[in-house]
């Protein structure tokens, strides 16, 4: 009984000390929740102020964006440029729905108002003497300043003025736009955020001048709180900070945080008392005394319990163990294996209901004490053991005292896990778990990696595995086929009919190819629309032929696809292993050069592979590199060939043509450097010197003199060509109707309404625009009517035989008629002979150019053309 009263005081020193101990550290806590309380809050102050002055400063960054992108160059013209109605009225517009005291006010570069979203004509006042002011005119890198001041433009005593730089192109001052808001209005807001007794909330700039503080208090609106201690300085320089300090105000200990707002040199301010903050934990303290010494009253009347306790302990445990032998049969009746313990006799010891339930069993067959035969008799009588019942035993016998694992296929078709793990008494743990549906997943997934999603054939990583084994098991005499089949116009089904067309196609193609190969055969999806066979078992290569046409004829049956009949076409590249290559690289590169011929030459056909495509792709790429090369080096030059007007044999001006001397091949045709710029996308760059260059020379040419430059699609697909023209524009000093620019139906073909956009964006820089070429592609009269073109180019092929009895003169004739009635100029191209001109004049075509009376030249050679008269054309 001695050591049970030790026990008790040393209980009760203990509770002393440690209520002690408690209650210095719930002070600190107390403390320290109200700087966190305080830090939050002051967060959410600053949060919100940052979208609130954010949106505040919206008007005035929208207006300095507008008298910014003006191009105002001077304060004098600033000056003139906003003192006007037409300006107040569109402050007004801006700052509609705004609070603050006096709008939005425009001031020059000597501080004086020149305008005011809130009054016109605006009163004479002048800020120069602002502090605000002052810096923002000597301060190039300053973009906005913060102050309070008293207010000239409001009721209101004091106004916190919020004002933006206006910077002339070069960063020189024009001025400044101003908005201001109350600090009444602050603190109104700071009033209804209270953070309870004796509690602050201030607006201060950073270098310390207090802008509003609730409890309002005048005398301090103004001052400069960046002095003082260190700590106190400290609140101001950096992004935020929290911390204790002796009010300078009232000099009570106080908890202080501030943080700086994002968007302005301002910072809010939070304090609140130390004693304000306490007051919960003095309630704590008291209450945790109390319960102290009831702690230590209680323990007297504890110790004399504790002998009854002792005699309950017994049972308690009892309690505890049947509670624990619950969970346990819990956990192991809801496990998701069916779960069976044997001892080293063979006798079942537990058996969860999951087993039960796996093999529809009988609970009292299958239940402690029964043997391991009684088991499987059981699961035989019942239909989930397919097998022998000993020899089942005898198995599970053999393998119960080593760790094991096996995938066992039930009688309904079901995969089940079957794990053993044995135990230190010589039985053993069985668990079984099905694992049918992991198993098909697992399949799934790997089918899913070989395989294509969509069309169900090899994707590309099985089909270099498949191309690979077939190389390495490749018999001396044996030769397979490798044939490359791209969809022709698969981008154009997509386009216009959608994806999900696309895909219905893809499908209908990939049963096809299918269809059209042999048992051995091997067909695959690549990717997008290009798929791959391996021809094997031929003997020459007039069956592979005989493939491609099948496959040819196959694809090109319409397929309905959602309610839409699409056609479609293949172009088709062949290699022949190990004719065409020994490895896999070799030969699908080979096979893929061949397609690329196939697409070079105009598709829908199909071509094996000869070294001469590799040669010409060769020479291709070094045409390619050479094409960099030049247009980085000044390789080009521009040739102009003159247009000249049939009615008055005059020169009314030339078209821009690029040509490319060569330093080892010579001249380049542009019909073959041309195609290649445009492949590689350096046609932009290109069309933009040229397009440089030729407004350059034409700037010199007699007035009148116009200038036609051939634009590419790619160009316009660029989004960018007007801005480009413009800029060539002016970096050049050519009038815009002096230009015209020369587009192809192609540009229109492909999303002819962005293609349209660009046409109205370039007639509204006023240059003319021509289309070119008309007649040799899809020619759709909707696009005349669509667009006024200002020209129409005739092309050369119909010149050609216009002097023939059945020649192209009543389409030329057609062409003439219809843009005369839409009030378009025709230009008739690759005119060389007297009567093609005499029969286009009588005709009533407007101009022709062409080798008749000059091809084109240097623009060295130009100046005497754009004299002539157009002798050696004349009638």
């Amino acid at each position: 009984m001695l050591w049970l009263l030790v026990c008790g005081l040393a209980l009760m020193v203990a509770i002393a000390v440690a209520t002690v101990l408690s209650i210095d550290k719930f002070r600190e806590n107390a403390i320290e929740n109200g700087k966190d309380g305080l830090e939050s809050a002051v967060l959410l102050l600053v949060r919100h102020f940052d979208q609130q002055f954010g949106d505040f400063s919206i008007p005035q960054k929208l207006i300095i964006a507008e008298l910014e992108s003006s191009g105002i160059t001077s304060p004098d013209i600033f000056r003139g440029e906003m003192a006007t109605l037409a300006v107040h009225e569109k402050l007004r517009a801006k700052v509609d729905g705004w609070t603050d005291v006096a709008g939005s006010n425009v001031f020059d570069s000597k501080g004086i108002l020149i305008n005011s979203s809130r009054i016109w004509p605006v009163p004479e006042i002048n800020i120069a003497d602002r502090a605000y002011f002052m810096k923002l005119a000597t301060d190039p890198a300053l973009e906005v300043a913060v102050e309070i001041v008293p207010s000239r433009l409001s009721e209101h005593s004091q106004a916190i003025v919020f004002a933006r730089r206006i910077s002339g192109p070069n960063r020189e001052f024009l001025g400044v736009v101003t908005r201001a808001i109350s600090p009444l209005l602050l603190e109104t807001f700071f009033a209804s955020a209270s953070l309870g007794e004796d509690a602050t909330i201030a607006l201060h700039h950073r270098d310390g001048s207090l802008l509003a503080r609730y409890p309002h208090v005048e005398a301090l609106i103004g001052q400069n709180f960046k002095k003082g201690s260190a700590l106190q300085r400290a609140f101001f320089d950096g992004s935020h900070l929290t911390g204790r300090l002796s009010s300078p105000i009232d000099g009570k200990d106080r908890l202080v945080s501030s943080r700086m707002l994002s968007s302005t040199p301002l910072l809010v301010v939070a304090t609140r008392t130390v004693d304000s903050t306490l007051l919960a934990w003095r309630l704590q303290t008291k209450l945790f005394i109390s319960a102290a010494l009831m702690s230590l009253g209680v323990i007297a009347a504890t110790l004399g319990l504790m002998f009854r306790l002792m005699r309950s302990q017994h049972q308690a445990a009892q309690r505890r163990l049947s509670i624990q032998k619950h969970r346990l049969d819990t956990a192991i009746n809801n496990m998701t294996q069916g779960l069976l313990l044997f001892d080293a006799s063979a006798r079942l010891i537990v058996c969860n209901a999951r087993y039960i339930e796996m093999y529809h069993l009988s609970p009292d067959v299958v239940r402690p004490g029964c043997t391991l035969r009684d088991v499987i008799r059981h699961r035989k009588a019942t239909g989930s053991l397919p097998g022998d019942v000993e020899q089942y035993c005898e198995e599970v016998l053999r393998s119960k005292d080593s760790s094991g694992s096996k995938l066992v296929a039930t009688s309904d078709g079901r995969l089940v896990d079957i794990k053993t793990e044995p135990i230190a008494d010589g039985g053993w743990l069985v668990t079984h778990e099905d694992v049918t549906e992991r198993v098909r997943t697992q399949e799934r997934m790997a089918h899913l990696a070989y395989y294509d999603a969509l069309t169900d054939l090899p994707n590309r990583t099985l089909f270099r595995e498949r191309v690979e084994h077939k190389l390495a098991n490749l018999a001396p005499a044996e030769r397979f086929a490798i044939l490359f089949i791209d969809v022709d116009e698969f981008k154009s089904v997509n386009d216009s009919l959608g994806h999900h067309v696309g895909d219905e196609l893809l499908k209908s193609v990939a049963l096809r190819l299918r269809a059209c190969v042999g048992p051995n055969d091997f067909v695959a999806r690549l990717g997008g629309d290009e798929f791959a066979i391996v021809k094997v078992d031929f003997t020459d290569e007039t069956e592979i032929v005989a493939l491609v046409e099948n496959i040819h004829r196959t694809i090109r049956r319409p397929a309905k696809c959602l309610g839409h009949e699409v056609s479609a076409d293949a172009s088709i590249g062949i290699a022949i292993a190990p004719d065409h290559g020994k490895s896999l690289e070799e030969l699908l590169k080979n096979a893929d050069l061949a397609m690329y011929a196939v697409k070079a030459g105009g598709r829908r056909t199909f071509r094996f592979f000869v070294p001469e495509m590799d040669a010409r792709m060769k020479t291709r790429r070094a045409l390619e590199a050479d094409l960099k090369d030049a247009l980085a080096n000044g390789g080009f030059e521009v040739h102009y060939q003159p247009v000249l007007d049939l009615a008055g044999n005059m020169v009314t001006g030339c078209e821009a043509l690029l040509r490319w001397r060569h330093p080892g091949r010579g001249t380049i045709s542009p019909a073959e450097f041309i195609p290649v710029a445009e492949e590689t996308g350096l046609i932009i760059e290109l069309g933009e010197w040229v397009l440089r260059k030729a407004c350059g020379d034409a700037a010199q040419w007699p007035e009148g003199i116009k200038l036609a430059v051939n634009v590419s699609p790619l160009q316009f697909k660029s989004g960018t060509l007007a801005l480009r023209v413009a800029a060539a524009l002016a970096e050049s000093g050519l009038a815009p109707d002096r230009l015209e620019l020369e587009i192809t139906e192609a540009v229109l073909i492909r999303d002819d309404e962005e293609a349209l956009s660009v046409l109205h964006q370039l007639r509204g820089l006023g240059v003319r625009i021509a289309l070119d070429d008309f007649g040799t592609g899809y020619s759709s009269l909707s696009y005349l009517q669509r667009f006024p073109f200002d020209k129409v180019k005739i092309d050369r092929s119909f010149v050609r035989d216009i002097a023939e009895a059945e020649g192209s003169s009543p389409i030329i004739e057609a062409v003439v008629h219809m843009a005369m009635a839409r009030c378009m100029t025709t230009t008739a191209e690759g005119v060389e002979t007297e009567a093609q001109r005499d029969i286009l004049r009588r005709l009533g075509c407007n101009e022709m150019q062409g080798y008749l009376f000059s091809p084109a030249v240097p623009v060295e050679r130009l100046a005497n053309l754009l004299l002539a008269e157009g002798s050696s054309a004349a009638a």
